[in-house]
């Protein structure tokens, strides 16, 4: 959160602003007013993360940090430039053994800190929609509202992994990025990704499916947020939600109509499926012309769908 300088008040003062609040002082104290959480949960490979633009429209923003998905806990010397790929082949995962009920753990422990101030907002991106399904399980009433941002949302089929095999989810690239698989995954206890490879087949693929209307440099910045490893538990894991807890929770669908990880199609079925599953609950649905991973002028986009979502 940004905090006004010494500088910043003059000039408020200068201009007038600062003899406004000066003013409203005096008539008397202004009743304070419950700031809406946002609480974010990463997708596959994601570091913790807020939306500064929130922020600063007087909104509270908070990243989830899932376990394992510390940077500070997945990177290497191995990793960096010039890279070992043979020793990063061979170094054990953080993520090794990390489950879905760990995300989930972690998510409804920053859900029930933050509640207390005021109205909370659980947005999952992509394999963060599971989490925050069962988040939803675990503590329906301190969440006022479910934001799945292209992401999975587990009702008729099992697991994100189910659906991603699913006809519609046949149409995904992300099978292009198993180009830059390091090391044997049930070996390490992960699914480890070189996402620095200079490896021009893997980074037209992987841009195809992520990012696909970017440039290089958007791209190769985002490649360079990502961690290498993802737990090998959390795609298969049973991500379904109770109707009665989950199920009566308001929930909003975030379409990214160029979405190629999470195809379009997919999506759908995925709303159609839990509004028939909650057929008094419905998703309220928005669309974006989005990639799966959005450009900065695609996600003020989304940041204005979130903001408007606030008490």
């Amino acid at each position: 959160m940004n905090i006004p300088t010494r500088r910043t008040a003059f000039r408020l003062a200068a201009t007038g602003a600062g003899a406004a609040v000066a003013a409203s002082s005096v008539v008397g104290p202004a009743k304070k007013k419950d700031v809406t959480t946002y609480v974010f949960v990463t997708g596959s490979n994601g570091v913790a993360a807020s939306d500064p633009e929130l922020t600063m429209r007087g909104h509270r923003t908070v990243g989830v940090n899932l376990p394992g998905h510390g940077p500070e806990e997945q990177f290497h010397i191995a990793y960096q430039a010039p890279q070992d790929l043979k020793k990063l082949a061979t170094l054990p995962s953080p993520v090794a053994g990390v489950t879905l009920d760990d995300y989930v753990e972690a998510t409804v422990d920053v859900v029930r800190r933050v509640a207390r101030y005021g109205p909370v907002i659980l947005v999952g991106g992509s394999l963060g929609g599971a989490a925050i399904t069962k988040a939803a399980d675990e503590v329906p009433d301190l969440i006022d509202r479910l934001v799945y941002d292209t992401a999975f949302c587990c009702t008729k089929l099992r697991s994100p992994a189910d659906y991603v095999n699913s006809p519609e989810g046949k149409e995904s690239l992300s099978a292009g990025l198993m180009h830059a698989i390091v090391g044997d995954p049930t070996k390490i206890g992960a699914i480890r990704i070189n996402w620095r490879t200079a490896d021009r087949r893997f980074l037209d693929a992987a841009k195809a499916a992520f990012l696909a209307e970017g440039t290089e440099g958007e791209f190769l910045a985002m490649l360079n947020t990502m961690l290498p490893d993802e737990s090998l538990q959390v795609s298969s894991a049973d991500a379904r939600g109770r109707k009665e807890a989950w199920g009566r929770v308001p929930r909003v669908y975030i379409r990214h109509s160029k979405d190629r990880t999470i195809p379009l199609a997919l999506q759908d079925r995925m709303i159609r499926e839990a509004d028939a599953a909650t057929p008094g609950n419905k998703f309220k649905v928005f669309t974006v012309e989005a990639s799966h991973a959005p450009t900065a002028k695609a996600y003020k986009q989304i940041s204005d769908i979130l903001h408007r979502l606030a008490k």
